[in-house]
């Protein structure tokens, strides 16, 4: 890096210290628009496949009404998709890439998405907890993130954050109804939660010690997360964001008679911290690099929809040339 990179960098790096924002037309040092990418274009891809294992059970959803609320949501997921990868491209122009190029690494293995959407939903109470417990730990997420520093991020987030609180109440209400249902229908919802809580346990990625938000932006020794809360993209931590799901949700499971899978759970009185069993984190890393139960299947049937819809794409492109 010149000196005067460095100068703009710091300059930068004020500018985000005194709570400005950054628009994209704005000058950024090469390490904050590289970390705006990947983190974006994670969220985009993973709003697009989170539709998959939900729309798995439209056609099974046991009443009318339910296949009509799942419908919408599928929906509601897929315009999320369609917003952020807009953002994301605007920063990826530079670089001469657009959303081929993110749908290209897709289908190659090289853009991940979200460790829950690799995995399997064999029974109507995981397309309910995915509503109510995914995408419960998806709005803390995306509410912190609301606090960053890239503007036109944080301007999309407004409206998918508006209509995740409507998926919450749709997947709690069937999980509702599961939980005051017959000793099968419990039965079927402690069986999800048993196979999902590993998933949910990984959700926010692993824990990082105290000293990443000194860590300094685009070394070779820092992660994402560090980079990401020096940059203030995002204001909290993984750990940060894991401790406020647990104190959410792990009263409201308890209360309705279901058991954590977890016998070492259990909150500090004093701190209010929770302990627990960690997760496998080399597991997660298989799962997120394509090696999960439904990695393979649903990148498949994605790049399958994917060229079938090239005409579509086709016929708008030349209809805009014409324009």
């Amino acid at each position: 890096m010149n000196p005067n990179a460095e100068d703009r960098t710091q300059q930068f790096l004020e500018h985000l210290d005194d709570g400005h924002m950054v628009e994209a037309d704005d000058w950024m040092p090469d390490a904050y628009r590289a970390e705006l990418v990947r983190l974006i274009r994670l969220h985009a891809v993973s709003e697009i496949m989170g539709t998959l294992p939900e729309k798995e059970w439209v056609p099974r959803a046991p009443t009318l009404y339910r296949k009509l609320a799942l419908m919408a949501k599928v929906q509601d997921e897929a315009g999320h998709g369609q917003l952020l990868i807009r953002v994301a491209e605007d920063l990826m122009a530079p670089r001469g890439q657009n959303r081929e190029h993110i749908m290209e690494d897709l289908f190659a293995g090289r853009q991940k998405f979200h460790n829950v959407f690799h995995l399997p939903v064999p029974t109507w109470a995981d397309a309910g907890l995915i509503g109510w417990l995914v995408d419960g730990a998806a709005i803390i997420t995306q509410g912190m993130l609301l606090g960053g520093s890239y503007a036109p991020y944080t301007r999309a987030l407004r409206r998918i954050v508006e209509e995740e609180a409507f998926h919450i109440q749709h997947g709690e209400s069937i999980c509702m109804a599961l939980a005051e249902g017959t000793a099968g229908q419990r039965a079927m919802f402690q069986d999800a939660l048993t196979r999902w809580w590993p998933a949910l346990m990984t959700f926010f990625g692993p824990p990082e010690d105290g000293t990443a938000r000194s860590a300094a932006p685009g070394a070779a020794h820092t992660s994402h997360q560090a980079a990401n809360l020096r940059f203030r993209i995002r204001t909290k931590s993984n750990e940060e964001l894991r401790q406020r799901y647990l104190s959410k949700y792990v009263p409201r499971i308890r209360s309705l008679g279901f058991v954590i899978p977890d016998p070492t759970l259990k909150q500090d009185p004093t701190t209010k911290v929770w302990t627990y069993q960690p997760p496998d984190w080399e597991q997660w890393r298989a799962i997120i690099t394509n090696h999960g139960p439904r990695s393979a299947a649903r990148v498949n049937l994605r790049h399958t929809s994917y060229a079938e819809g090239q005409w579509v794409r086709d016929v708008m492109s030349a209809t805009r040339k014409a324009v």
